[in-house]
C-alpha cells in the first residue's frame, strides 16, 4: 500500500472513530496511547489486542444500530 493510499484509509470515519474508541479504551485502564510503548511488550500487546476487540464490536453496534434505523424508516 502506498503512503498515500495509507492517509486515505487512516482518514475514513470508521478509522478515526476507531481510534477515538481504542483511546477511550486504554485510558479507562489508566493507560495513554502514546505511552504504551514504554510498557512491558506483552502488557503492551495485551493492552492492544482488547482495544481492538473493544473498538471492532462498538463499530459493530454502531452499524447494526444504523442499520435497523434504516429498516424502520423505510
Amino acid at each position: 500500500m502506498r503512503p498515500s493510499e495509507r492517509k486515505e484509509v487512516a482518514d475514513r470515519p470508521h478509522t478515526i472513530l476507531a481510534w477515538q474508541l481504542i483511546r477511550a479504551y486504554i485510558s479507562r485502564r489508566g493507560y495513554r496511547l502514546e505511552t504504551i510503548h514504554e510498557l512491558p511488550v506483552e502488557l503492551e500487546k495485551e493492552l492492544m489486542t482488547a482495544a481492538n476487540l473493544y473498538a471492532s464490536l462498538k463499530l459493530a453496534e454502531i452499524e447494526s444500530r444504523s442499520r435497523l434505523r434504516q429498516k424502520i424508516h423505510t
